[in-house]
């Protein structure tokens, strides 16, 4: 049920022009894509056009399809002329992947050694210009049916590449190739905090942030936040948190008077200072198994989760301060909240002051971001396949791809239109990376470049 408290009519009505610096900055398109789903985790690209279809097989509004190893859910990245991806190859043959829709919880057990490893790839052609291996071995933790080795998204700020495997170590390069630095933080277990044995594999992406890198690591025991120097890898702070595994990345936030980096969680959803780690603010409970990543629009955080007895979706001010309830009513910290409609896997997206949360079966929800007001609530596909991967938006359109491989495209606005649903050819796991007009999706086996010819 959504429950919501007033906002002053100014602010609902300030136009974009009239907003403040961080304002126009939390809600600006991207043109590099240095992270999961953007700066900020927006998920929202740059004004260029990109296609509403297109035709893997007759190759119609396709740049290029070149084939990468190993199996990876982590999602391609982009600065200037380079594409940076990660992956999992599995020595003497291929992963098994599971899709769909089903409660196995039981890990995999790979057979043989895999390779961990660190690519970057020419933008223009999809060529591979390095490759660099991690890790060979045995991983420390084993991984869910419907789930990869390489599930972390690498950031970069165009100078490191930063890549986390997990139990296997967070790593730095340069732009060339060169390994800067590499952190062992000893065996992160990530898994169903009632069902220890249940290991699930490590999915939190880094974040490179002014000359510093930011990284959550939410597990069995010893959950922590931390901040490392991006140049030389050297501890700035490190917050213990009390929480279950949890396989959300954490979100940068920059105002003119306040700098946090916001976590989702289930005993503590919450805002650390970007300086020193200290927390700012604190909210519990909701979905025990968090997936999605924050986003920030506005002066609005939106944190989504859900699994056990509640799924909340939650509007946050953020300038919020100390422990507070998820109920507006009770609780001045919120805009608005609805503890009945959030998201399992898949972090939603903010397009024109609408929201957008779609839920693993492919029903998607678009709400008035200020409010919470429903516009609508439609079904994606038939009913019967899984979404995992989270949406992006580019050029007034909505893409959101199944994990059987099917991309539908929605037309953004408060009335639902779906303009077109296009297949990659293979099962995808990975949200889209976004630049100057072109789409990049990874899938089973492939990285595709989608533009308009």
């Amino acid at each position: 049920m959504l429950q919501t408290r007033s906002i002053p009519a100014l602010i609902a009505l300030a136009p974009l022009a009239l907003a403040l610096p961080q304002e126009i900055e939390r809600t600006r398109p991207a043109a590099n894509w240095p992270q999961f789903r953007g700066p900020g985790a927006r998920g929202v690209a740059d004004p260029a056009s990109t296609p509403a279809s297109w035709d893997v097989e007759k190759g119609t509004n396709v740049r290029w399809r070149v084939a990468v190893p190993g199996l990876a859910h982590s999602s391609p990245i982009v600065w200037g002329e380079r594409i940076y991806l990660t992956t999992a190859v599995t020595e003497g043959g291929e992963a098994d992947l599971k899709v769909g829709l089903y409660g196995d919880i039981v890990p995999v057990d790979d057979a043989g050694p895999q390779h961990f490893q660190v690519l970057s790839l020419d933008r223009s052609a999809g060529e591979t210009v390095w490759t660099r291996t991690v890790f060979e071995g045995s991983p420390a933790i084993r991984r869910h049916p419907k789930g990869s080795h390489a599930a972390s998204t690498p950031a970069t700020d165009g100078k490191h590449v930063v890549a986390f495997f997990g139990s296997e170590g967070l790593f730095c390069f340069d732009a060339q190739g060169k390994e800067l630095w590499r952190k062992d933080f000893g065996v992160l277990d990530s898994g169903y905090y009632l069902v220890p044995a249940a290991q699930w594999g490590f999915a939190s992406s880094p974040v490179i942030h002014d000359g510093r890198v930011y990284v959550l690591a939410d597990v069995q025991k010893g959950s922590f936040l931390a901040a490392f120097d991006v140049a030389t890898g050297e501890q700035i702070w490190r917050t213990e948190r009390d929480d279950v595994p949890t396989w959300g990345s954490p979100t940068v936030d920059v105002e003119n008077d306040r700098s946090q980096v916001i976590v989702n969680g289930w005993k503590h959803i919450g805002g650390y200072d970007l300086k020193t780690g200290d927390e700012l603010w604190k909210a519990a409970g909701g979905g025990d198994i968090p997936v999605p990543t924050p986003i920030v629009w506005r002066d609005l955080i939106f944190i989504t989760n859900a699994h056990g007895r509640d799924r909340p979706v939650l509007a946050i001010h953020a300038d919020a301060t100390g422990e507070f309830d998820m109920d507006p009513e009770v609780s001045a910290q919120l805009a608005w909240s609805n503890l009945r409609a959030g998201n399992y896997m898949q972090t939603p997206l903010v397009v024109d002051g609408l929201l957008y949360c779609c839920a693993d079966n492919g029903v998607l929800a678009c709400y008035d971001a200020r409010s919470g007001a429903q516009k609508y609530r439609e079904r994606l596909g038939s009913g019967r396949t899984g979404f995992t991967a989270s949406a992006i938006a580019a050029g007034g359109r909505l893409y959101f791809t199944s994990e059987e491989g099917g991309v539908h495209v929605v037309k953004a606005g408060p009335a639902f239109e779906l303009l077109a649903v296009n297949e990659l050819g293979e099962e995808c796991m990975a949200s889209p990376a976004a630049s100057a007009g072109v789409l990049y999706w990874r899938t089973r086996g492939h990285l595709v470049a989608i533009g308009s010819e």
